[in-house]
């Protein structure tokens, strides 16, 4: 791993690049920008694998495994900086860091560059909020297998550090898109798509609803759940039966259960 002489290259707080990342926090910032921050030892292999664009790479030697650090620089497209722990620390945005951190594009795609294949499965999460709901939708679209995700009038963009933290870095292994929920809508008409939304005042079963086809399934806020409109305008409405005094699951739980009950009926 090079290095400016067997100590870390970058070992003062006041550095400008220390202040510019520490700019990523921001909302605005990122979206001027065009960046990111990407951090974990998992989520980051996975970017410089992946072809991600990597505009900087941060290593601490001092909480890094080892193995992990050659692992990383070997496939890694840009010379990785080495920071003090002091420093990485102060950059972090994690409880635990594991010692990487890169600067890279941010993940998502534009609905018109998306391309299904004959069955699509495609899922719809309107207003969605928190980014560790978000970020725990698209890991588990990636491990369902489901063919794109729309962020429809979301609360919290994409490229928020903790999105990526939370999917484990699947923001980039899924097509995700955002858009508002009527071009949702009229893109998912285009292409016969059928709509089924989740609602607690549905009287079908989520299980007795046809997920075999080209199918887009539709979540609502974390509070709210659905807004009128998004319900209105589904082809079908499905409910997800509860016996508990609470009629409520986490969004992303929700939306769990949903994909694979579909995974279950095409087999």
């Amino acid at each position: 791993m090079p290095t400016s002489g067997g100590g870390p290259d970058l070992t003062s707080s006041a550095n400008p690049r220390v202040k510019s990342l520490l700019t990523l926090r921001r909302p605005r910032t990122r979206a001027e920008l065009g960046r990111t921050l990407v951090e974990g030892y998992d989520e980051v292999l996975l970017v410089v694998t992946v072809g991600v664009e990597v505009f900087e790479l941060y290593v601490c030697p001092d909480l890094a495994e080892p193995g992990r650090v050659a692992e990383v620089v070997a496939v890694a497209p840009v010379r990785p900086v080495t920071v003090s722990r002091a420093v990485f620390e102060k950059v972090s945005y994690r409880d635990s860091p594991d010692g990487f951190l890169a600067v890279c594009r941010p993940p998502g795609v534009a609905l018109d560059e998306v391309r299904l294949p004959e069955r699509p499965m495609v899922v719809v999460c309107e207003g969605i909020e928190k980014p560790g709901n978000l970020g725990a939708i698209l890991r588990t679209a990636d491990a369902a297998g489901v063919d794109l995700v729309i962020s429809a009038d979301p609360r919290t963009d994409l490229a928020n550090p903790n999105v990526i933290r939370a999917s484990r870095g699947a923001a980039y292994a899924v097509p995700v898109a955002t858009a508002d929920l009527g071009t949702a809508y009229a893109w998912l008409a285009e292409r016969d798509i059928a709509v089924m939304a989740a609602s607690p005042d549905a009287t079908t079963p989520h299980t007795e609803a046809d997920l075999r086809g080209a199918v887009a399934i539709v979540v609502g806020t974390e509070h709210e759940g659905l807004t009128e409109a998004a319900g209105r305008r589904a082809d079908t409405l499905v409910r997800i039966p509860m016996s508990g005094r609470l009629n409520s699951l986490n969004v992303s739980v929700s939306l769990a259960v949903l994909v694979y009950e579909a995974v279950r009926q095409r087999g």
